[in-house]
């Protein structure tokens, strides 16, 4: 008996102490402020064209800066929308970004299929082909692309530089949406076909909805990549009635500068090729969320 009540305060003693609930809390604090403080430092730089864009430039030129945009207006909103050619440029780069985007999404997911479903001859080296695609520098090909707009007569039009966007895209979105298809099991297509499911119907009510999240985030990669654009546009598209947001950008910068440079003006313009973006974003973002949530619920 006194072997025994004299072991057992040893075992007790020998188990680990638990964590003190506060080094818990204050690790998450400094954690969370280091969190706010990458953040602000993130966000300053869209604060700060905002801010710069809402205030005259007889303000943005002093040596002080203005850190709030106190007594400002959106007088350089409405002069960089009054020159006429702001929604030209904006309707270019929606219907380019629009195309890019749905025919990426097209070509690169039966591509996807087929290399992750199906097994044919040559298979490894058309994915290693789409990985070799990345590592070809645009500029080397600016020539022979301009030759070839030129030769077929779309220069300065929405088709041809989209072809352009989608030839560049579509090697790495294929990569992307690869991932995706390899990650949802055949089994569960499988199993829906021995359930009395065709492969089609197996395929859309199964396989399709676990693809969402590929499919979205592989359209935002297309979306950004067509949207923000600048050296192809420049070669293939020469003529300023025809420029997306990028060059009209370039253009009205390279105006105010001839005369002395607008800072709130240009603030304001490059506002402006944002706000399309953070719309569009948010628009994704719930859909992506979801599909994540749903995504991963189901398989």
């Amino acid at each position: 008996m006194t072997t025994a009540t004299s072991t057992r305060p040893a075992a007790v003693a020998a188990r680990p102490r638990p964590r003190p609930r506060r080094r818990i809390r204050v690790s998450r604090v400094l954690l969370g402020a280091l969190a706010v403080v990458l953040a602000l430092v993130w966000v300053f730089p869209v604060y700060w064209m905002v801010n710069s864009a809402l205030l005259p430039n007889v303000i943005l030129q002093n040596s002080t800066p203005t850190w709030l945009p106190f007594g400002g207006s959106f007088d350089n909103f409405s002069a960089v929308v009054e020159g006429g050619t702001f929604f030209p440029a904006l309707g270019m780069s929606v219907a380019v970004a629009l195309i890019t985007v749905v025919c990426c999404l097209a070509f690169a997911f039966l591509a996807a299929l087929a290399i992750s479903r199906f097994k044919f001859r040559g298979r490894r080296s058309f994915v290693l082909a789409v990985l070799l695609i990345q590592m070809l520098p645009a500029e080397g090909l600016f020539i022979a692309q301009y030759k070839l707009m030129g030769t077929l007569g779309l220069l300065n039009t929405v088709v041809g530089v989209s072809i352009l966007y989608i030839a560049a895209v579509v090697p790495f979105t294929i990569w992307m949406l690869r991932g995706f298809v390899a990650g949802i099991p055949a089994d569960l297509e499988e199993a829906a076909m021995v359930d009395g499911l065709s492969r089609t119907q197996a395929f859309l009510r199964i396989t399709f909805p676990l693809l969402a999240p590929g499919l979205v985030a592989s359209g935002v990669y297309a979306f950004l990549q067509a949207w923000n654009e600048f050296t192809v546009a420049l070669v293939i598209l020469p003529q300023s009635s025809s420029a997306t947001l990028p060059l009209w950008l370039r253009g009205f910068v390279q105006q105010s500068a001839s005369r002395a440079t607008d800072w709130g003006q240009v603030m304001a313009a490059s506002t402006l090729v944002a706000v399309p973006v953070i719309i569009f974003f948010l628009i994704v973002q719930g859909r992506m969320t979801s599909g994540l949530v749903s995504g991963a619920v189901k398989g």
